[in-house]
């Protein structure tokens, strides 16, 4: 306020601050939502010795990501000397964040799904193999994707550009390699991070087509084919 927002309105800040309240209320109830369950059933004696293993990297993954949550937010309330900047989270922090966030989120629904649906009994062909593992790679690239995206918001970089395909008048623009060493560009430099997004992008919803019409080449059960033309229509929205 003394350096940057001279004109926020008591109102104005509440509304921030209710935000950033809820979001640590919502998680702190996912963690109890997780652990106070897990007691329960452990105590119970309902949960077999790998599934004890499951529960308990899961409850260490939500505390974990409470942790890098803290950790997060404390970078964007450090004080940075001869800079009146609008104050912004790391963007490492930040992918951190997410990335355990998508770990966390697709281990419980791996979980959770392994335990309600029965295991379909396929033949091991080199087709449902070779799909198996090019699922597992287009999976990796999607996750790659989602952290690109992290950076991107850590450093408002999609402010810098907001035209496509090309960004303004180029297809490469003149900045993208102006940071040294090069490799700072990939992760601080907003041009490269916002150029690396869109290529990425671009890459995941190809790989997700392709994955889609090799799948209707395979016999497979009803359940694994709406599960890949969900996959499809999704990454169509996104």
């Amino acid at each position: 306020f003394n350096s940057l927002n001279h004109e926020m309105t008591l109102p104005e800040f509440k509304f921030i601050w209710y935000m950033e309240y809820s979001h640590r209320m919502w998680g702190r109830a996912v963690g109890l939502a997780y652990i106070l369950p897990a007691a329960y059933f452990w105590r119970r004696g309902w949960l077999s010795r790998p599934l004890k293993g499951c529960v308990l990297a899961l409850c260490g993954l939500v505390c974990f990501q409470g942790l890098l949550g803290w950790y997060m937010v404390k970078s964007g309330l450090e004080e940075k000397p001869d800079s009146y900047d609008i104050p912004r989270v790391s963007q490492y922090r930040l992918a951190a964040h997410l990335g355990s966030a998508l770990v966390l989120y697709s281990a419980s629904l791996w979980t959770g799904l392994s335990l309600l649906l029965p295991q379909h009994k396929l033949p091991e062909t080199k087709q449902l193999l070779r799909l198996r593992q090019y699922a597992h790679g287009t999976t990796a690239l999607i996750f790659l994707t989602a952290l690109s995206g992290a950076f991107v918001a850590g450093l408002d970089a999609g402010l810098v550009y907001n035209s496509f395909p090309k960004m303004g008048e180029r297809w490469i623009p003149d900045d993208l390699l102006a940071f040294s060493p090069v490799l700072r560009n990939i992760f601080e430099n907003p041009t490269t991070v916002q150029f690396d997004h869109r290529i990425l992008g671009i890459a995941s919803i190809t790989a997700v087509t392709a994955l889609y019409l090799f799948s209707r080449k395979i016999p497979l059960p009803r359940r694994t084919r709406m599960a890949v033309t969900s996959l499809l229509a999704v990454a169509c929205m996104q």
